[in-house]
């Protein structure tokens, strides 16, 4: 090497000075291995940074929790990209589907005769002619806005001949101010800001423009709290409470919003018919708040969110479909490495279809060869999965460990749905669809609620109309009736037969 003194200059050398030279090339190697040793750790903090960034970029809602509008609309769709099993129907109309074509109606409300003027052929005038054939073209529209309809009631007052007592007649239920705006319009505009999520200022707009009527965008703004006032009012919110611990499933979930300059936690706890939502941060004690899942003894399907796991009265059921996305992460990496994780989630969808095959023949649980041969290729994919990983030490096979070990520690959540065919609780997707709302309305709204009671109203108008929803009825229909006084309750847990 360069610089180095060669053996010969090194042999002429005293016996002191060469002892001097050993000693400062040691502490020279010295050196350089410590240095050695630091930048081998910093590579390998460096590598598995560089990794964790490589599958942080390549995850989307298929292979991670991100919602669907989070995906780059600049990425190609691949054709396993849904973990949905894909249907054998083409897009578009089915054959023999009648269609839902435009009919005409037997009443129009107007009519206009179209004869020809003179004959096409040499011009002669038809004026005088009569039909002698025609055909019907109707077009449908609407008008502008007409002057809203204000409506009086006089209350009267009568004094008693016999005991001279004055008695004053009674108001309908939503005449209350001097001058007030009408349950109709209430229900509108509800419909506009809390049923379609539209923004205060440009629901005041649409509704002025739509209805012909005036209103102030502080007179929008209030009304999903004189909503949620009704709701409660109503007893709605038991009514569905009670509903919900009768249950045999229930399906929870929460989400943050951001309110009053904080973040909040909006927590749900629903069924296929039955919506409940409140607010709170996100402990314990806050889901508790929700008086549903305390003393629960059903099977609440959830994520793997450690904040259910003081509720022991129920079974639990880990959601599959964040199980599936978590596998496919972790295989679309490194797929030479993470056969297993393939493996496993094609096990995961076999056990699912042989639950949801039984639950459509009637049967509570599976057959026992079966269930057998599921349970124990389960394990030896989980144990697989360990031991590929077990020495690894980058970022992915960490990830796959921990993957492995929940797979192992966790077996019964997660293969609850196998011992319990008779519910479909395979997926949390009842949850996440319903919990949904809340991202759209903070979307629209900002990005934040104002004030944490103006969540909290958000979460009551969005149990009542998500429920009615499920039972087909309007949301425009439901705020109708809760505003002229008879809000509208669930019959009962789902429909009859």
């Amino acid at each position: 090497m360069p610089g180095l003194p060669s053996a010969e200059e090194l042999s002429a050398l005293p016996a002191a000075e060469l002892a001097a030279r050993l000693a400062e090339a040691y502490q020279l190697m010295a050196g350089l291995s410590g240095q050695v040793e630091r930048l081998t750790v910093l590579n390998e903090q460096l590598s598995a940074r560089v990794e964790e960034l490589e599958r942080r970029a390549r995850r989307d809602s298929s292979t991670s929790s991100r919602p669907p509008s989070s995906d780059s609309p600049y990425k190609k769709r691949g054709a396993d990209r849904s973990l949905r099993e894909r249907g054998k129907r083409r897009p578009g109309k089915q054959p023999g589907d009648p269609g839902v074509t435009m009919r005409l109606v037997d009443d129009p409300d107007e009519s206009f005769d179209c004869p020809p003027a003179v004959c096409r052929g040499c011009g002669l005038d038809l004026a005088g002619e009569p039909v002698t054939a025609q055909r019907r073209h109707q077009v449908t529209d609407i008008e502008p806005a007409p002057k809203p309809k204000v409506r009086q009631y006089v209350a009267q007052a009568k004094e008693c001949p016999c005991c001279g007592e004055v008695t004053e007649g009674d108001l309908p239920p939503h005449v209350r101010a001097r001058a007030s705006i009408g349950p109709e319009a209430c229900a509108q505009a509800a419909n506009l800001t809390c049923g379609h999520y539209v923004p205060v200022h440009r629901a005041t707009v649409l509704l002025c423009q739509l209805a012909g009527i005036t209103a102030s965008t502080g007179w929008m703004a209030g009304i999903r709290a004189r909503a949620a006032a009704l709701i409660e009012d109503s007893g709605f919110m038991d009514r569905v409470r009670e509903l919900l611990r009768a249950a045999p499933a229930v399906h929870a979930d929460e989400t943050p919003a951001r309110a009053a300059g904080g973040t909040r936690y909006v927590h749900l706890a629903c069924t296929a018919y039955l919506t409940c939502m409140h607010t709170g941060d996100r402990s314990a004690e806050a889901i508790d708040a929700g008086a549903v899942l305390p003393g629960y003894e059903g099977v609440i399907v959830r994520d793997g969110y450690a904040g259910y796991g003081h509720l022991t009265d129920a079974l639990h059921a880990w959601c599959g479909a964040h199980l599936l996305r978590d596998l496919k992460d972790l295989y679309e990496f490194e797929p030479e490495k993470q056969e297993w994780a393939s493996q496993l989630a094609a096990l995961l969808i076999e056990a699912r279809d042989a639950a949801s095959a039984a639950r459509l023949a009637g049967q509570s649980a599976l057959d026992p060869a079966v269930l057998e041969d599921l349970l124990a290729r389960y394990r030896a994919l989980a144990a697989a999965g360990l031991a590929a990983n077990l020495y690894r030490r980058t970022a992915t096979a960490k990830d796959a460990r921990r993957l492995a070990r929940r797979f192992r520690t966790f077996e019964d959540l997660i293969l609850r749905f196998t011992t319990r065919p008779d519910l479909d609780i395979f997926t949390n997707n009842e949850a996440e669809r319903t919990i949904r709302p809340v991202k759209v309305q903070q979307r629209g709204s900002g990005g934040a609620w104002r004030t944490l009671q103006g969540l909290a109203d958000f979460a009551i108008v969005e149990s009542y109309l998500s429920t009615a929803a499920k039972w087909g009825i309007t949301k425009l229909d439901a705020l109708r009736d809760l505003f002229k006084g008879h809000a509208w309750q669930p019959p009962g847990l789902q429909p009859a037969g």
